[in-house]
C-alpha cells in the first residue's frame, strides 16, 4: 500500500513538473520588441503602435522599445497614444533615435509617457506648445485651456521626476522650450542617453519601473529583440499624409477626371482619377490645409478646359498655371501650418508648368484639327477631279476615284464622255460639276 502511494506521489510530481514546463519555457524565451514610429503623429502611427503593443503582449514580451522620431501632430491622437503606453502591462521604453531625431510637440508628451525615457545623442525634445487643428495660432482663451490641459497631463506622467524636470516639461508647453538630449538627462527629464538599442538594453538592465500592476525589475542584458515592421496598409496610410504625395494625387486625379469627361466612353482615365482623388481625400482629411486653395485649383483646370474649347492662343492656359500655383500654395502652405506639413514650392511650380504644357499641347492639336481640310464625308468630295462616264446633258454620271456618282453639269453645256470635271458642291447623293478646262483647273 505504501509503495503504491509512493509511486502515485512520484507520478503526480512528474506530471506537475511537465505542466510547469510551458510557463518556464515562455519566461526563458521572452523577448523584447521594437516599434519604430517615424513621422507626424497621425492615425496611421497610432494604429501601428497599438498593433505593436498587442503583438508584444501576445508573444509574452518582457519589454517594448518605442523608437520615436516625430515633429509632432494632433493632440487627440497624442492623448490616445499616451493612454496605450500608460495602460500597457509590458514596460514601454520610449527611445528618441537615431541621431538627429526629435521628439517635438506631441512627441514630447509621448516620450515622457514611457515607463522610462531614453534619447540618442544629438537628439532634441520639447517645443510642445499647442496650435489649432489647421496648424494656426489659437485664440488666447483656447490657448490657455489647451496649455493647461497639456501641462496637467505632463505633471501626471512625470510625478516620479525631479521638480526641475517637471518644471522643464511644463515650459516645453508654456514657453515652447526645447532642449538637447544631454540637457534633458542632466535635469532628469529623461533617464538614459544610449548610442544604440544594444547600448540601451545594457543600461536598462536591473532598473526597476512601476507599472499599473506593480513594480518590475528589468532583466535586459541578454534580451533578444525583434522589430515589428509596418504592414503595407500602415505604410500606405503613412505615405498618404505626405503633403507632396497628396498634392500629386490631387493633380493627377483632377486631370484624369477631366480627360474622362472630355472623351467619354473609356474607363481607364476615370478609374485612375477616382482612385487618386480618393487617396488624396484621406490625406487632406489628416493634414492641416486651407480649403480655400481648392477654389484656385478648380479654377485653374476650368481655365485649361476653356482654352481647349475656345482657343485664346494660350492666354487662358497661362492664367490657369498662375491659378494652379496659387491654389497649391494656399492649400498646403498657408501661414501657421507647420513646416514639416508644407508642400514643396518647386514641386507646385513644376507641376503647374507641366500641367499647363499638357493642356497647351492639347490646344495646339485642337487648332490644327480645325484648320485641317475635311477628309471624310460628302464635304470631302468638293474640289475633287473626276471623269464623265455618261454624257451630262445636263444629268449623267461621273467616276470619282473608284466610285460612280450621279452628276449634274453646273452649266447648260453638254459634257461628253471622258471630259474631266471638278466637283463644285454636293446635293444629297448628286454631284454638281463643271468642266476642268473651262476654269483652268489642273
Amino acid at each position: 500500500m505504501k509503495k503504491t502511494i509512493f509511486r502515485l506521489a512520484v507520478i503526480l510530481w512528474f506530471l506537475s513538473s511537465l505542466l510547469l514546463l510551458p510557463s518556464s519555457a515562455a519566461a526563458k524565451t521572452s523577448m523584447g520588441f521594437v516599434i519604430s514610429a517615424t513621422g507626424a503623429v497621425t492615425p496611421a502611427m497610432e494604429q501601428y503602435i497599438a498593433r505593436g503593443i498587442a503583438v508584444a503582449k501576445q508573444a509574452n514580451a518582457s519589454l517594448i522599445i518605442l523608437q520615436l522620431n516625430t515633429p509632432g501632430g494632433q493632440i487627440e491622437i497624442m492623448n490616445r497614444i499616451v493612454t496605450l503606453i500608460r495602460s500597457s502591462d509590458i514596460p514601454v521604453v520610449v527611445y528618441v533615435a537615431p541621431r538627429g531625431s526629435m521628439a517635438a510637440s506631441a512627441g514630447t508628451v509621448i516620450t515622457l509617457a514611457g515607463h522610462l525615457a531614453a534619447m540618442a545623442p544629438e537628439t532634441i525634445i520639447g517645443a510642445a506648445s499647442p496650435v489649432g487643428a489647421q496648424g494656426e495660432d489659437i485664440g488666447t482663451t483656447m490657448e490657455a485651456k489647451a496649455k493647461e490641459a497639456l501641462m496637467a497631463t505632463v505633471r501626471s506622467i512625470t510625478t516620479n521626476r525631479t521638480p526641475e524636470a517637471i518644471k522643464l516639461a511644463q515650459e516645453t508647453i508654456s514657453k515652447a522650450r526645447a532642449v538637447s538630449a544631454q540637457e534633458a538627462l542632466d535635469i532628469g527629464l529623461v533617464d538614459i542617453i544610449a548610442d544604440s538599442i544594444p547600448d540601451l538594453l545594457k543600461q536598462l538592465d536591473g532598473r526597476t519601473i512601476t507599472l499599473a500592476s506593480g513594480q518590475v525589475t528589468l532583466s535586459t542584458a541578454d534580451l533578444p529583440v525583434e522589430n515589428i515592421p509596418q504592414t503595407f496598409i500602415e505604410q500606405l496610410l503613412a505615405t498618404l499624409i505626405n503633403p507632396n504625395i497628396v498634392f500629386l494625387l490631387l493633380t493627377i486625379g483632377v486631370q484624369a477626371i477631366l480627360i474622362e469627361l472630355s472623351s467619354p466612353g473609356g474607363w481607364v482615365a476615370g478609374f485612375i482619377g477616382a482612385v487618386c482623388l480618393a487617396l488624396a481625400t484621406y490625406g487632406l482629411g489628416i493634414l492641416p490645409v486651407n480649403w480655400f486653395g481648392i477654389v484656385f485649383l478648380l479654377l485653374s483646370f476650368i481655365l485649361f478646359m476653356l482654352d481647349i474649347k475656345a482657343p485664346t492662343h494660350g492666354a487662358l492656359t497661362v492664367a490657369g498655371i498662375g491659378s494652379f500655383i496659387v491654389g497649391g500654395l494656399v492649400l498646403f502652405n498657408s501661414p501657421g501650418i507647420p513646416d514639416f506639413q508644407k508642400v514643396s514650392v518647386p514641386l507646385v511650380i513644376g507641376s503647374a508648368v507641366v500641367t499647363g504644357a499638357i493642356f497647351f499641347v492639347i490646344v495646339g492639336f485642337a487648332l490644327r484639327a480645325r484648320k485641317r481640310p475635311i477628309i471624310s464625308g460628302q464635304e470631302s468630295l468638293v474640289e475633287k477631279i473626276g471623269t464623265v462616264r455618261e454624257v451630262l446633258d445636263p444629268n449623267g454620271s461621273v467616276q470619282l476615284g473608284g466610285e460612280l456618282w450621279s452628276a449634274e453639269s453646273e452649266s447648260e453645256v453638254v459634257l461628253p464622255v471622258g471630259t474631266k470635271v471638278k466637283v463644285v458642291t454636293v446635293k444629297g447623293l448628286k454631284l454638281i460639276v463643271r468642266e476642268v478646262s473651262l476654269t483652268n483647273d489642273k
